[in-house]
């Protein structure tokens, strides 16, 4: 089972582009294309949190487990 990360379509949702949020959030738009592509490893709880006010959501808004992904270990 891996972690879905669906910054994707919460963006497309806001209607809100990487680089906006990027710049709400105070954080590279190549670290948020690492977090939306699911490459990222880990996510400061502070990170979360301003991505979360940003963009008006839970962190189960933006993350899921879904068990048809492999895991990463």
């Amino acid at each position: 089972m891996a972690i879905a990360v669906r910054l994707d379509d919460l963006l497309h949702e806001r209607r809100m582009t990487l680089t906006e949020l990027a710049a709400r959030v105070d954080i590279t738009v190549a670290n948020l294309s690492i977090l939306k592509t699911g490459k990222a490893k880990a996510i400061r709880f502070s990170t979360l949190e301003a991505i979360c006010i940003a963009l008006d959501c839970q962190p189960g808004d933006l993350l899921a487990c879904d068990p048809s992904l492999p895991s990463e270990e």
